[in-house]
């Protein structure tokens, strides 16, 4: 027996789910992903990873603007699904397509929900030094990340753990939910349990004024800023000198001890002074320049004792 699915993402995360829930023989009638980007210097329109994937599976592959547009949505009616799965889409589904398949549509959320509903849940873990998140998959609603859960998976959250890092293990963990959450959902012996409203917290989208490093906050949140988003979008500052300040990214730091005002370098291996300690910054990446070490940082941006970072 298989389920007639259509799955529905966008990026690498997606495409672990797409890879997983291919490989347990599934019949996928449809892979619904964005449309292709400009990427790169050229700015050549560039097929997403699950697009990428659904094609070397031989899928096919639609691609729509818009999931409001009528014709679209009737499109999508017409393919007598069982279930849609739905994997960081990018895309707000309405209630004529949530209600389409036969079982509904499934999400699967990059948090333990009801903490962390929203866009951007793996990095603000890491940002509020929490120590565990997880992965959950859960019956899609009309409300934001509001469904009942199906399954979920716990993973810790390591101390030196970066967006990134903790991104591929959660990727990981998620895809591999979907064979078991399709295999009991088709035998009916699955159960969705209610996330309820106690401790709900919201991931919103991370702009680039908030990636900017506020010095005056306590280091030990610093490093967890710094933590939270790398590699992307990067925690940031401004170098001051020249024409104009410069804008560098921190990708990794440390706390140490230290005083001094919020900003101030306080020795010449970047011992960067905050609210509350200190931070040692280890590894930096200028505008349009590849990332390196502190070391061959200050070789080519030599930083004074005293300089403020803005």
């Amino acid at each position: 027996m298989s389920l007639r699915l259509a799955f529905m993402g966008t990026p690498a995360f997606a495409a672990a789910s797409l890879a997983e829930i291919a490989a347990a023989g599934h019949d996928i009638a449809r892979v619904y992903t964005q449309p292709p980007r400009p990427a790169g210097r050229g700015q050549a329109l560039r097929k997403s990873p699950v697009h990428e994937l659904a094609e070397l599976l031989g899928l096919p592959v639609e691609t729509p603007h818009s999931f409001r547009d009528p014709a679209v949505i009737a499109d999508f009616q017409a393919l007598g699904l069982d279930c849609a799965c739905v994997v960081a889409y990018g895309q707000i589904l309405p209630k004529p397509v949530l209600d389409a398949p036969r079982l509904g549509c499934l999400n699967l959320h990059a948090s333990l929900l009801p903490r962390w509903r929203g866009a951007a849940p793996i990095q603000r873990a890491i940002m509020a030094g929490d120590a565990v998140t997880g992965v959950q998959i859960m019956q899609m609603e009309e409300g934001l990340d509001t469904g009942p859960v199906l399954l979920s998976e716990t993973v810790g959250i390591g101390p030196e753990d970066t967006a990134g890092a903790l991104h591929d293990r959660l990727m990981a963990a998620g895809a591999q939910l979907w064979p078991r959450a399709l295999s009991a959902l088709e035998r009916g012996v699955i159960e969705a349990a209610p996330q309820g409203e106690a401790g709900v917290t919201y991931a919103k989208k991370i702009t680039p004024a908030e990636a900017r490093i506020d010095w005056s906050r306590p280091a030990a949140e610093l490093v967890n800023h710094v933590r939270g988003l790398c590699p992307h979008p990067g925690a940031w500052f401004e170098l001051p000198g020249g024409k104009a300040p410069v804008r560098v990214r921190v990708l990794a730091a440390r706390t140490e001890d230290g005083d001094g005002a919020p900003g101030e370098v306080l020795d010449d291996a970047l011992l960067v002074a905050c609210g509350r300690g200190a931070l040692r910054l280890l590894k930096l990446q200028r505008a349009g320049k590849a990332a390196m070490d502190a070391g061959a940082f200050l070789r080519g941006t030599p930083v004074a004792p005293g300089t403020v970072l803005a």
